[in-house]
């Protein structure tokens, strides 16, 4: 393999071996504790215009399959990891990772010590970062991560939402939880392996697309939602139109400071339907709610984020990808905190004393991550049940 440079806009580098794509990416650089999921990592629409570091040491041993995917294509600018195994082992190992991050024209750099880049990004902060394996001095690789754009002011979903309206899973074919076969519990096997048949769908809601996960889509169809997909940038009256029975807000990446035709139009929907918002979708409640957002130092990306429900006490562990927050002193009082991240204070759940609505900061799909949060989806059909 050929050599590679890491460089950071403070001027630190890291020179280590190119895999992947030949090419030179910038975009912020950030780091993930998963141990396992870095196929989901890279598919996550959350991840638009970041370069990203895995602190797991070794990637890619079960390779990629066409089903772990996020969304259609990866998004990631570039791949950050101490060793790559290039010999996946796995029955379901379609592809190597070094194969796959070539075909999508993505570069990656491995043989660094990511636990001191780790170290250097939770005391420095997020910052610019190049990726490159050209012929590139350290010096003009530093330059060109510092002439970079920044993440704050950014708005990716523009890229990442789809542009047409769709039904997700006409067929109910792509949301069937896989599982060990099973009579008694509805789990057939079939062709291609075993799946739980989808109880009816019951409630008809509207999800906005900010970058929304495939996962997020599996479990709101598992749980009797018959969704409609909508992009970014559909009106109000028009996601009202399709007479929905409530409204799902997404994930997605960027600053949500920058997204001000979003908050406009989800204004107008807070108090007319019950919302469920999750990752950016809370951020954009939270600026309509009058609040506001700020840049973190580093963010919270990994499945291992201890998080406390201040109605019931218990906690959870759970997944996220953010870089942004919700500041709690700007919300009104008929805006309640009822989560907080246990590692820092952040807000990680908000919740409307007038209206049906409440949003979570991570994930409680997951994919990859515990699934502590799940009985939100389930929360959502409740309230929905509630209203009617």
């Amino acid at each position: 393999m050929s050599k590679a440079i890491l460089a950071l806009e403070d001027g630190r580098h890291f020179e280590g071996e190119a895999f992947g794509a030949a090419d030179t990416r910038t975009g912020e650089i950030c780091f993930n504790t998963s141990m396992t999921g870095y196929q989901e990592v890279l598919t996550d629409p959350s991840y638009r215009g970041q370069i990203v570091t895995m602190t797991y040491p070794e990637i890619g041993n079960y390779g990629i399959n066409q089903f772990d995917s996020e969304s259609a294509e990866p998004h990631v600018r570039g791949f950050v990891i101490e060793e790559l195994c290039d010999t996946p082992s796995n029955w379901r190992s379609e592809e190597s990772l070094n194969d796959y991050l070539k075909r999508w024209n993505i570069p990656g750099i491995q043989g660094i010590d990511t636990r001191a880049l780790t170290k250097h990004l939770r005391t420095r902060g997020a910052m610019r970062a190049v990726i490159t394996s050209g012929t590139s001095t350290v010096a003009e690789a530093v330059k060109l991560a510092q002439d970079s754009a920044p993440m704050s002011g950014s708005d990716f979903v523009k890229e990442v939402s789809v542009k047409k309206t769709f039904h997700w899973d006409e067929s109910n074919t792509e949301s069937c939880r896989w599982g060990i076969p099973n009579p008694s519990q509805n789990i057939i096997a079939g062709r291609d392996g075993a799946f739980a048949a989808l109880p009816p769908a019951r409630h008809r809601i509207v999800a906005f697309d900010f970058g929304i996960k495939r996962n997020i889509l599996r479990r709101l169809r598992q749980e009797g939602f018959d969704v409609q997909v909508v992009p970014s940038t559909t009106k109000a009256e028009d996601a009202l139109a399709l007479k929905p029975d409530g409204i799902f807000l997404s994930n997605g990446p960027g600053d949500p400071a920058a997204l001000d035709y979003i908050h406009a139009e989800v204004k107008k929907l807070v108090g007319k339907k019950p919302i469920f918002a999750i990752c950016l979708g809370h951020q954009i409640l939270g600026h309509c709610f009058g609040g506001k957002t700020f840049k973190m130092k580093f963010g919270h990306r990994g499945a291992n984020q201890p998080v406390k429900d201040l109605r019931s006490g218990q906690v959870a562990i759970t997944a996220q990808n953010h870089g942004f927050a919700v500041d709690d002193s700007a919300l009104p009082a008929n805006v309640e905190v009822t989560h907080l991240n246990l590692n820092d204070q952040t807000v990680e759940g908000l919740r409307h004393k007038d209206w049906p609505v409440f949003s979570v900061q991570y994930h409680p799909e997951a994919a990859p991550g515990p699934h502590d949060a799940s009985y939100f989806f389930k929360e959502f059909a409740d309230l929905i049940e509630a209203s009617k």
